[in-house]
């Protein structure tokens, strides 16, 4: 017998709540809930879900202080719930630990196909064919998830290295929009090439450096990115 998915759902509002469980409990999931930031990291740590769906203002712990304390203890997929709508808030929530957002009001269906994507690329990862990287002074190595630059250590979210990790599964190659989205975030994914547009922009702001003259990871307008080649020999 193969058991569901378990999801938690962290909302201080009851009707999004409600809403948010009815969706996902119909879709095939198994459903927990909290309404305040330290129940979610409660609960999190005693039910050991599959993914968090979390609201971003809640009442005595907000989503942010609440995702990073569930961070110190797991590494469970985080979806953000909110209303900021600001670039500013989103990265802010990205760079805390979280692997997707979804901006209130949402429609539960999207928000459906978002933790279905999360789940598919968070076990589905792909083996790098090259897993240590060198370039000039930075070292990207694959297997053990390390990135180091001049000595220092550069520290990627999920989704970070989600993409990082496709682009090097055949360096060299241009690897185009569709192929990527799709395998990152599911086929219904494939024609939101913005939405990769930000995360290899995040991704040049850690790992070039010059990320407004990009020399790392190429783009190729109109069809897609490519990750150059190591240097030989290193």
């Amino acid at each position: 017998m193969v058991t569901k998915q378990l999801i938690l759902v962290v909302d201080d509002d009851a009707p999004i709540l409600r809403l948010v469980r009815a969706k996902l409990q119909a879709d095939g999931y198994r459903v927990v809930t909290a309404m305040n930031g330290q129940e979610a990291v409660e609960m999190a740590i005693s039910e050991r879900p599959d993914l968090v769906v979390l609201d971003l203002m809640m009442p005595i712990m907000d989503g942010i202080t609440a995702m990073r304390h569930i961070r110190e203890e797991s590494k469970v997929p985080i979806i953000l719930l909110t209303a900021r709508t600001s670039a500013t808030d989103k990265i802010h929530g990205l760079d805390s630990g979280a692997d997707d957002y979804l901006t209130k009001p949402f429609n539960p269906d999207e928000l459906s196909s978002r933790v279905a994507a999360v789940l598919r690329r968070t076990v589905n990862t792909p083996t790098p064919a090259h897993p240590i990287l060198r370039y000039d002074q930075l070292t990207i190595d694959l297997e053990q998830h390390r990135i180091v630059r001049n000595n220092d250590e550069i520290r990627l979210t999920r989704t970070e290295w989600e993409l990082l990790e496709q682009l090097a599964s055949q360096p060299g190659r241009v690897m185009r929009h569709g192929e990527l989205l799709a395998r990152i975030w599911g086929p219904e994914f494939r024609d939101e090439t913005y939405y990769l547009r930000t995360w290899v922009s995040r991704l040049r702001g850690k790992l070039e450096s010059e990320p407004e003259h990009p020399k790392l990871i190429t783009t190729y307008s109109g069809i897609g990115y490519r990750l150059e080649a190591p240097d030989e020999g290193a």
